[in-house]
């Protein structure tokens, strides 16, 4: 067995380990199956690929989907690109990548009041879902990939999205020793339609003396 091999093995047994679940009589075989079919793959477990099991992925992931537009004292604005691995089965922007980017802007502006001795602990955010961003199909005649298959001999049996992009503005409500408190619009580029309402608190570290 080589190396790799025996190494994927081991980490799909540390994703395999046995749990006990602890079933209520009155729970129904139903709704059993249901929350089964919710949290577990139909394909068992997963095992997530070695290059995106380390530390820093994640923001490296929500990262890959934001461009910096301006940047001002107190305020922070970026274009958002809404992505297919950042969309759920709705094909519309992930409510965790919301809250991940929001925090993210949220932070960028912070920085721009509160000095780099300051460390930024996140305390609280709410995040308001008011209308999704959604991936359109594309249009065969607008997309430049359909036209390209279409100049071939190749044939297009997928559905191919127009990825949605959303302006994330973000600005310093308050900031004082121990509290910044940041407020985060995301609208729909295209239509400037509000998606979705964010307020981030943060605590200035250390505190500052009373």
């Amino acid at each position: 067995m080589s190396v790799y091999k025996f190494s994927q093995r081991v980490r799909a047994a540390k994703h395999l380990r046995m749990v006990t679940t602890v079933l209520s009589n009155e729970a129904s075989s139903e709704a059993v199956a249901r929350v089964t079919k919710f949290l577990v793959h139909d394909r068992g477990a997963i095992v997530i690929p070695e290059k995106l099991d380390g530390e820093g992925v994640n923001s490296d992931v929500i990262r890959s989907l934001i461009k910096v537009k301006r940047i001002d004292r107190g305020h922070v604005s970026c274009i958002v690109t809404v992505k297919p691995y950042a969309c759920n089965v709705f094909n519309t922007l992930f409510g965790g990548a919301v809250g991940s980017i929001a925090e993210f802007v949220a932070i960028a502006c912070a920085r721009t009041v509160v000095n780099e001795d300051k460390e930024l602990f996140l305390g609280e955010l709410n995040v308001s879902f008011l209308a999704p961003a959604v991936n359109q199909i594309c249009d065969g005649e607008t997309s430049l990939i359909h036209r390209w298959f279409k100049s071939t001999d190749l044939k297009c049996n997928f559905f191919l999205y127009d990825q949605a992009e959303v302006m994330v503005d973000a600005s310093v409500v308050r900031s004082g020793r121990n509290l910044t408190i940041v407020a985060i619009e995301f609208k729909l580029k295209d239509t400037e339609r509000l998606t979705y309402l964010c307020r981030a608190t943060f605590y200035n570290m250390p505190v500052a003396s009373l």
